[in-house]
Parts: structure tokens; sequence; C-alpha cells
């Protein structure tokens, strides 16, 4: 049976000329031509494109760890797990993302860096305000957006509020779990220190799953999270030597050493430490 007559058999709409199109909802226009390179190197869309899908992969991230914490602070538990389980999921596709990036060699990363000037995807403002969510509290990071204010706007937003970890600690509290009071109502611009007080209550929580069922659940979901974003960052990394070795970046940074740093940073911790207190 051919093509045409399968499609004719089915009857599909074939005609948009006065309706809605799939392209026109998705406003494909627009999208497929946010490309612009620079320069010549025909490695430059591979590098504009991985780093545009990664920003709508993270807008979508923030779309649901924004309705996550606002879930935990209403006490929507269910709402709660499926947003912070897609939230992982879509953390593996931004580490899928720095596989396809190091297709990239040396040499053709060097054809075009002169083209990047001083932008960096340090710069993302997006990226600053999922760190910010998730508890990666620092102030020196809103200045790069200091420029654009409604940019600032929103990063400082994420900056000042509680974050996911700051509203799952409220919620064992409600829950009768002995979180100390300084954890509870504290000044959300600082990250958050490891409380012993803390790790106890996730111990309880950890002892005793089925009589705590839902924060054990939270717990996991929150470990998952953190074991994707700590993939995304050794990912992030690994591209980066293999593409520019030890150079600097281009927004400054020290590259390699800077984001290995990075790597030691703990988000949850004591949902972390309280596995080896078990």
């Amino acid at each position: 049976m051919s093509t045409e007559k399968i499609v004719h058999d089915e009857k599909a709409q074939l005609d948009f000329s006065r309706s809605m199109s799939y392209g026109d909802y998705l406003h494909l226009d627009e999208i497929l031509n946010a490309q612009h390179p620079l320069s010549p190197a025909h490695d430059e869309m591979l590098f504009i494109v991985q780093h545009q899908t990664s920003e709508l992969w993270m807008k979508l991230m923030l779309h649901e760890l924004h309705a996550a914490i606002r879930a935990i602070a209403g006490d929507r538990r269910a709402d709660a797990f499926k947003m912070l389980a897609r939230v992982s999921r879509i953390m593996e596709q931004l580490v899928s993302a720095w596989t396809v990036l190091s297709t990239m060699t040396p040499p053709e990363y060097s054809a075009m860096r002169p083209y990047l000037a001083s932008s960096s995807g340090f710069q993302s403002y997006q990226y600053r305000s999922i760190e910010f969510a998730l508890g990666n509290k620092n102030a020196a990071m809103l200045q790069p957006h200091a420029h654009r204010s409604d940019l600032l706007a929103q990063v400082e937003a994420a900056w000042r509020a509680p974050s996911l970890y700051d509203e799952a600690l409220r919620l064992l509290a409600r829950e009768g779990l002995a979180i100390p009071a300084d954890r509870l109502d504290r000044d959300w611009t600082q990250p958050y220190a490891a409380s012993p007080d803390v790790e106890a209550a996730w111990a309880a929580v950890y002892r005793d799953p089925h009589r705590h069922w839902d924060l054990y659940q939270l717990g996991e979901k929150l470990t998952d999270i953190e074991d994707a974003f700590r993939l995304w960052r050794f990912r992030h990394v690994t591209t980066v030597e293999r593409v520019i070795g030890f150079k600097r970046g281009t927004g400054g940074t020290g590259g390699v050493p800077y984001l290995r740093k990075m790597l030691d940073v703990v988000l949850f911790p004591e949902i972390w430490s309280v596995r080896t207190a078990l």
C-alpha cells in the first residue's frame, strides 16, 4: 500500500490555510531561525543548537522545580513527587547533551572560539536560577545579570526564596520531626549548612519508612535529583577538558579547575550523610 493511499484512508487534514498547524502551535519559524553562527566554522551550529536546546530543557526544569516547591509548601505531596521525578528525567536529557557536544574536537572549537568573545554558559540566568532553587546560594552570581533588570529580578527572586530543601525540611517539621528552628526560619539568601539534628530527623524517616512513607519518598526524590545533577556537572567537566583542555573559560573562569571545584558542592547534605549513620 502506498504512503499516499494510507494518508488518504486516514483522512488526515492536509490543508492548513485556515487552521493552526504543528509549526504554528510550536512557533517553529522563530525557533528554527534563532541560530545565527558568527564564524565560518561548520561546527558552530552544533555549539549553538546544543546550548539552545539545553536552555529549553532548563526552562522546563524551572517550571517543574518552582511548582514542586509550591506543592511541598502546600502539602500536595503526590503532585510534588511527580514534578521532582520529571526534574530528574530532564537532568538526564541535559547530561546526554554533553555527549553530543563532545564530538567537537579541539581544532573545531578553536576555529569558532574567538567569535564567542566573553559569552559563556557561566552567564546562563536559567542555570543560576536552578542552582539557587536547589540551594546553592551565592550573591556574587547575581552580578552577571545586573545589565538586564528583568533577568536580574528573576535570578534575585530565586536567591531570596526558600530552596527546595528548605521547603522539604519545613515539611519534616510539620510531620512532627525535630528540625531546629534556625533551619526553618533563616536568611534564605545564605547557603544551607548541615545540621546533626536534621540528619537525625532523616535517620528517623529512613529507619521507619512505612511510618514516614511520604517523607521517605521525598528523601529519595531529592537523592535522585542531586545524583543526576552531579552527573551533569561531571559530564560538563569532562566535555570541557576534552574540547579545550585547561584553557580559561570564555567568561573568565578558570575553566576545568573551576568546574572541578563545583563537583564538591553538596546540595542536600544530610540526605547523603544519613546513609553512613544508618
